[in-house]
Formats: C-alpha cells, sequence, structure tokens
C-alpha cells in the first residue's frame, strides 16, 4: 500500500498536469494558422498576405500558412472563412472585391460582409492606376477622353473579370467622363490582361499598382493616373484622376485581415494588436509600399479599422449602384 502522503502528492501532480494542458490549449495559438486568400497566388492580395503572415508568425510564435482559395471573384474563399469555426486558426485576407463590391454585384450572396465577420486590421490601400500602351497619343487623362471621344468605339480597356474592382473602375471612369463609348474586356485575373496591354492587344487598363506598376517602371505601359484619393507613395511622380479633372472619382481596393464572426475577443485582441505591431516595423511597411500598397501609418487602432471597414463597404455599394451592374 502507499503511504497516504505520497497518494495525495501524486494526485496533486496529476491535478497539475491536468491544469497546465487546459492552459497550454487556452493559449493562442498553439497551432498553426490558416490564412485564406481568396484569390490566386502572385495577385496583389497573396502578396500582402505573404508578407504579413510571415511577420505574425514571428510575432506570435507559430506559421501562419497562406492558403489560395480563388474562385467567384473571392466568394468561394471568403465564404469557407465565414463559415469554419471560430476559434482564431482559420482567418481571411479580404478585398473591396471581396467584401465592398462583390455583396452588391449578386442578388443570392453566401455570406454578408458585416454580420458573418470579426475585422482584425486593416493593412493599406491599393490605388487602380489607369494605364495605356505607349502606342496610344494619349498621356494624361483629359487628352485619353478626347481621344475616346474622337474615336468612339475604336478603344477597348481591359479589367480583370466582369464585376470585378478594376471593372468598377472603368465603368466609374467613363460615367465621371460624362459618358464614353469603349469596350469593356475582361481577363481572368490581371496577370493576362496585363499581359496583353503591354503586348499592344488592348490599348488601356484599370489595374492596382502591386500588379501594373512593374510595367509602369519598364516603360511597357504608360501611367495614365492614379484612383486613389492621393497620389501613391510609389508613384508620386503620377496625378490621380481627381487632380485630372474627374472630381469624385476614387477607385482603390484595400487589405484587410478577417475572422470568422463569434471568434472569441480575446484572440481578436491578440490578433489586431500583433497586426498593429507588424504594420509598425518598418522593414514590413517597406516591403508592402515596394508593391505599390499605401500603408497607413500609423496603423489604425481596432476603432478606426472598424468604421473605416463598414464605411467601405457602404461605399462600394454606391458605386455598384451607379453603375448599374448585377451579376446572377
Amino acid at each position: 500500500m502507499r503511504p497516504k502522503g505520497l497518494t495525495s502528492i501524486i494526485a496533486c501532480l496529476l491535478a497539475c498536469a491536468v491544469v497546465g494542458t487546459a492552459v497550454a490549449q487556452d493559449r493562442y495559438p498553439s497551432k498553426p494558422v490558416r490564412l485564406v486568400v481568396p484569390f490566386a497566388a502572385g495577385g496583389a492580395t497573396d502578396i500582402m498576405a505573404r508578407i504579413m503572415g510571415q511577420k505574425l508568425g514571428e510575432l506570435l510564435g507559430q506559421t501562419f500558412v497562406v492558403d489560395n482559395r480563388p474562385g467567384a471573384g473571392g466568394n468561394l474563399g471568403s465564404d469557407l472563412v465565414a463559415k469554419s469555426p471560430p476559434d482564431g486558426y482559420t482567418l481571411l485576407m479580404a478585398t473591396a472585391s471581396s467584401h465592398g463590391a462583390n455583396p452588391h454585384l449578386y442578388k443570392k450572396f453566401p455570406y454578408h460582409p458585416i454580420n458573418d465577420f470579426a475585422v482584425l486590421g486593416v493593412l493599406g490601400i491599393n490605388p487602380a492606376a489607369l494605364g495605356a500602351h505607349p502606342a496610344i497619343p494619349a498621356k494624361d487623362v483629359p487628352s485619353l477622353i478626347a481621344l475616346v471621344r474622337a474615336n468612339p468605339g475604336k478603344y477597348s480597356y481591359g479589367s480583370g473579370g466582369v464585376g470585378s474592382i478594376l471593372h468598377l473602375c472603368g465603368e466609374q471612369f467613363k460615367i465621371k467622363a460624362g459618358g464614353l463609348d469603349i469596350e469593356h474586356v475582361p481577363y481572368r485575373g490581371s496577370a493576362p490582361m496585363i499581359n496583353d496591354l503591354a503586348a499592344g492587344q488592348i490599348m488601356m487598363a484599370f489595374d492596382v499598382l502591386p500588379t501594373i506598376l512593374p510595367q509602369i517602371q519598364a516603360g511597357t505601359v504608360r501611367g495614365i493616373a492614379n484612383g486613389g484619393v492621393e497620389r501613391a507613395s510609389a508613384l508620386p511622380d503620377l496625378p490621380t484622376v481627381a487632380e485630372q479633372g474627374l472630381t469624385g472619382y476614387v477607385c482603390y481596393s484595400w487589405g484587410v485581415m478577417m475572422a470568422p464572426a463569434k471568434t472569441p475577443a480575446p484572440i481578436v485582441a491578440t490578433l489586431h494588436q500583433a497586426m498593429v505591431t507588424a504594420l509598425t516595423d518598418q522593414t514590413v511597411v517597406k516591403r508592402l509600399r515596394e508593391t505599390g500598397m499605401d500603408v497607413f501609418q500609423p496603423p489604425r487602432d481596432f476603432a478606426q479599422t472598424q468604421e473605416f471597414y463598414q464605411a467601405e463597404v457602404a461605399k462600394w455599394g454606391e458605386i455598384v449602384k451607379a453603375t448599374g451592374i448585377l451579376l446572377d
């Protein structure tokens, strides 16, 4: 028989072990985190997710695995996250396409952009630039509008797909210019569209800076205007569309990290603070800016993040309504 004292000691050790295990399970994150990108690898969303995922992994001591789930303009990957367990181990890198425009473009939509997600933090914005093939004789917005008006039906513009942010950028441009006879040519993503623009198969296109910037820098595409509110840090000499006469024109995407709704508040707070810390690291900021992103500095706090996101969802609803584009 064991002495009563020894039995008590063993019981105490076992109890401590159980408590220790429970604490370890409650510690977040205690295993790798999946960061879903609802678009193909190599695009602007994928790039910023990988930059942030690497830094968040360093800060939180766990691997952040980027999982590309493209399809339906970002809807498939976003819906996957919306319906994932709210435990902080499946996150989403959302954009103006997946959460700003798409909910307003479709009559039937699989997720609610506000009710189905917990917004963790915002990185910044990706301005959409209007680029043209160097052979086109226009070098700014007024001369481009004049050229199109003088040649109705002759020119076309490309975008990353029907209903994409880039499509809406183009249609909004036509409206602000008072109506232009210019054909929309949709592509399956930015990469083939940019290749055709550089090759002269199309004469102009809208694309976010992380994709179009290398072509502008190489001279294979001429930068006509920046669609942001202000000039982009990556292209400070390129005036905005509004600066060039189309008052009120704004077209840009953004990167917002999200978790499923009902994710516990402590986990949301941990992830938000990690994002803020990451975005105060000037190496991270430099890497994001080199892609063409305008990183918010100082980083948005939690309240500012919520305000920004909800305003963007409402704004894109108005833009979609103005263009009249609806998808089944």
